[in-house]
């Protein structure tokens, strides 16, 4: 089996290796990198993974997982393009950096792939978007989308459209808890102790979730099955449309595409500057 390196193993980089193991891996197939060697020690103690540097897991590694920030980036790639394997297969994580980026700085050839995930990985539900580069073809996609498919789902989309995938999945999450913060406040307001409003607004969003996942019917008529004639739902409706949640929503995720747009353009100023 191929070699995995994940280098950077923050929250979506253990997830992913914590995902890997419960998928099958070997702890000896696996190879990770970090820079804090207390941190490094935990993993090693946690999952008998070996913590390794970023060269030594270029000349090892079958593919390699850059899950760094996009601030760190530099550094990590000028360590591999000094010891990357021509056959290597690299993975990237980092929001907003295009694959073009990558390939600039490695060896000739080097097929990248980008990866959108999202924190959902950390319960192996996440919701990842792939996108080849320029030397990746389809075998390149299989291998990834096999290797995501063990923390949830993976869709293939254009490169071109993983900043809209960014601010859709990649921040969503953060949406949805913002929203189950203010419902919950919501229940506090009304008379309900917080513990009480927090199960009935999270198993209320598990169910929901669950109801359109296994297709139970479009979001709209889903919601129009809740909401009576005069009833207690329209009304709610009514004071969200008035208030214009539904016109916040996207311009907030505009703002976000908008932002993972101005990371990849930063990047590339200052690679030209």
């Amino acid at each position: 089996m191929a070699t995995i390196a994940v280098l950077g193993a923050g929250k979506i980089g253990e997830a992913l290796l914590s995902g890997l193991l419960h998928g099958g891996r070997s702890p000896g197939d696996l190879l990770f990198t970090e820079r804090h060697p207390e941190r490094a020690a935990e993993l090693e103690s946690a999952y008998g993974i070996t913590g390794v540097t970023v060269a030594e897991a270029a000349r090892r590694a079958d593919l390699l997982v850059v899950a760094v920030k996009p601030q760190d980036i530099d550094p990590v790639l000028a360590e591999l393009a000094q010891a990357l394997r021509p056959s290597s297969l690299v993975v990237s994580l980092c929001a907003g950096l295009p694959t073009a980026m990558f390939e600039r700085t490695l060896p000739e050839g080097t097929p990248v792939v980008r990866v959108m995930p999202n924190t959902p990985m950390l319960v192996g539900e996440a919701m990842s978007a792939v996108s080849p580069g320029s030397h990746a073809d389809a075998e390149h996609v299989r291998q990834v989308t096999d290797l995501l498919s063990c923390v949830g789902k993976v869709v293939e989309v254009p490169e071109s459209q993983q900043d809209a995938v960014t601010a859709l999945s990649g921040s969503g999450p953060a949406y949805f808890f913002y929203l189950v913060e203010a419902m919950i406040d919501a229940g506090i307001l009304l008379g309900l102790p917080r513990a009480v409003a927090e199960q009935l607004i999270v198993q209320s969003a598990v169910g929901a979730a669950t109801m359109l996942a296994e297709g139970a019917g479009h979001p709209v008529l889903l919601r129009e099955a809740v909401t009576s004639p005069a009833g207690t739902t329209i009304n709610a409706i009514r004071e969200l449309e008035k208030h214009g949640v539904r016109a916040a929503l996207l311009a907030a995720i505009e703002a976000a595409r908008d932002r993972s747009v101005e990371l990849g353009r930063a990047h590339e100023d200052s690679e030209q500057a």
